[in-house]
């Protein structure tokens, strides 16, 4: 599955729903350059960086507006020209689709 494919899913209901196993996740982390899985195996994240602040907060109201339609939200980290995004599934204790289909929207939202 490509970063195309996986930016147009949209994300469901994780509840009751086990997380990714290591080769699924590996394989979906190959159509996200610059995607790292954190070290305990439950996030993804990358840091982006921007000209300055303006830009910055666009990105960051782009992906809050993109998590609130797919009801699912990551975690930010955010500076003058930097914003870190980790997204990660609570319900199913680490890594689910919604994740991967997230990370390839942000990836959307950065190259607007």
């Amino acid at each position: 599955m490509d970063r195309n494919e996986l930016a147009s899913q949209h994300c469901r209901a994780r509840k009751g729903e086990s997380a990714l196993g290591e080769m699924k996740t590996k394989d979906l982390l190959a159509a996200l350059p610059g995607w790292a899985l954190a070290a305990d195996g439950k996030s993804i994240d990358k840091a982006f960086k921007f000209e300055d602040f303006y830009e910055t907060l666009g990105f960051v109201n782009a992906i809050g507006w993109m998590a609130n339609r797919q009801d699912h939200h990551p975690d930010l980290e955010v500076g003058y020209n930097r914003c870190a995004v980790r997204w990660s599934t609570h319900d199913v204790g680490g890594l689910s689709m919604n994740d991967f289909i997230c990370a390839a929207k942000t990836e959307q939202a950065a190259q607007d």
